[in-house]
């Protein structure tokens, strides 16, 4: 039986994604498609990058940059496309992309990671509500993890989830906590 929250959910996830494709789009119109000549194991990074952010940020309670949070986590929604992107496209050694066929990739795999939540999110019960923002954090840090040993094992599992997954489910656990700040829910 699927919970009251579930419509709710997809109405919220689009809301975000609403916001982040904003700011991707904006980006976009200052730099282009720049991101086209990182390799995807780049990307992968960058997501730490913002994930240790808020986890530094959480520990200590205080940051020394303006950015809040959450403008880390909507980093991490759009680096988990440019991800998803890189490992479809390939890089290159020059911006090969016009900024309507990134975003028409964008739309693209933010609709395939949504439905991949849609799938969890009703096997497991819209447990994510009831977590911690910081395990969501530690959650990403995981994936992250897992994405660089795959990525040092050149792309190969033996039964695990490939890199795609696993950018997949960083995307949905930040989605998650941007959903969990604009209900002031986040604590």
């Amino acid at each position: 039986m699927k919970r009251k929250f579930m419509a709710n959910t997809n109405e919220q996830y689009d809301q975000v994604i609403v916001e982040c494709r904003n700011l991707f789009k904006l980006k976009m119109r200052d730099y282009g498609p720049s991101w086209r000549i990182e390799q995807p194991r780049t990307i992968t990074d960058q997501i730490f990058i913002n994930a240790k952010r808020i986890r530094t940020i959480m520990l200590n309670g205080e940051a020394m940059v303006d950015d809040d949070i959450y403008s880390e986590f909507v980093g991490i929604v759009n680096y988990g496309v440019i991800g998803l992107i890189q490992l479809e496209q390939g890089f290159s050694d020059t911006v090969d992309m016009t900024r309507e066929k990134a975003l028409e990739l964008y739309d693209k795999y933010i609709t395939e990671t949504k439905n991949l939540m849609i799938a969890k999110n009703t096997d497991y019960g819209e447990a994510w509500r009831d977590m911690r923002i910081s395990s969501y954090v530690d959650f990403i840090l995981t994936k992250v993890q897992r994405t660089k040993s795959i990525e040092d094992n050149c792309g190969k599992t033996l039964v695990s989830e490939g890199i795609a997954a696993n950018y997949q489910d960083m995307i949905n656990y930040a989605v998650f906590a941007l959903i969990r700040h604009y209900e002031g829910t986040e604590s």
